[in-house]
């Protein structure tokens, strides 16, 4: 195989840690694309961000604990991160404050509680590594962690679609009916187990970047839900796959080149879908009439 077709595959074939690292970002995009439209149609990505960053100090204090494992930093991120946008929420309630800047607020606490953290005792690799990723070192144990959170999702979203998506457009109607918080709830629990996730592959600045930048790419495109939707995981795995390949043959870091790839798609949405999107086609079938 030579040319393009070369360029594009052979990386996956001939390399075990790039089939991992492509699988890991297939399961990313199926998972975290989705939730990140829901986050934009409730204006709440600064959430997204926050609760990113506050994953960093429950992950560091299981890396104090038991080392660099899997089960002790992710359960440490979730507890995390849960309780972060828990106690925003609580904040955002009983005080003047709106919920993006009581999540701001917590998340700056974090992310520098959390650097501090792995400052006490690891190296200055082990904070790169917990800020950035290492998706090409990715082990059957987080391909597994990141495969059960995307499985686990993709399922919720599609048993409980209705009621999420009643809540994202008017959730005063589910706090009539008495069922608001418990739907709330449950796409916060969804949205930390997608973003521990990422973390373990992607880092805590990077693993945002792939679940909001396809989402508000195909947002721009003004289509339906569903199929906003089913776009931003396409574009999250455009995007990964992407990354990859650049920063394969380039050799260039992957987690940043990934979530470059997605701001591409981003500002070429910005740009495109004015003109080829539903509206644009209105338009010009109105010129042609």
């Amino acid at each position: 195989m030579t040319g393009l077709g070369a360029w594009l595959v052979e990386p996956f074939v001939e390399f075990a840690f790039m089939r991992r690292a492509l699988a890991a970002v297939a399961a990313l995009a199926l998972g975290a694309g989705p939730l990140g439209v829901f986050l934009v149609l409730r204006r709440m990505s600064l959430v997204g961000d926050a609760t990113a960053h506050a994953v960093l100090p429950g992950a560091a204090v299981g890396f104090l604990v038991a080392g660099p494992t899997l089960v002790a930093m992710g359960t440490g991120g979730f507890l995390a991160a849960l309780l972060v946008a828990l106690a925003a929420g609580v904040v955002a309630r009983r005080t003047v404050l709106r919920e993006d800047a009581s999540f701001a607020a917590f998340y700056l606490i974090a992310l520098a509680l959390g650097v501090l953290l792995v400052s006490l005792r690891g190296s200055q690799v082990d904070l790169m590594h917990l800020l950035f990723g290492t998706i090409l070192a990715v082990d059957d144990a987080g391909l597994l962690l990141v495969a059960t959170v995307a499985t686990l999702t993709v399922a919720v979203l599609a048993v409980c679609y209705r009621p999420l998506v009643v809540e994202t457009l008017d959730p005063g109607f589910l706090r009539l009916h008495g069922g608001g918080g418990g739907w709330h709830l449950l796409f916060v629990a969804l949205l930390v187990a997608n973003l521990v996730a990422a973390f373990q592959v992607l880092g805590t600045l990077m693993a945002v970047g792939l679940m909001m930048l396809p989402a508000a790419a195909a947002r721009l495109w003004r289509l339906g839900l569903g199929a906003t939707l089913a776009l931003a995981a396409g574009f999250a795995l455009a995007a990964g796959g992407a990354g990859l390949l650049i920063s394969f043959h380039r050799d260039l870091p992957s987690g940043p080149t990934i979530v470059l790839a997605a701001g591409f798609l981003y500002l070429a949405s910005l740009l495109a879908a004015p003109l080829l999107g539903p509206e644009g086609r209105l338009r010009l079938r109105h010129r042609e009439a």
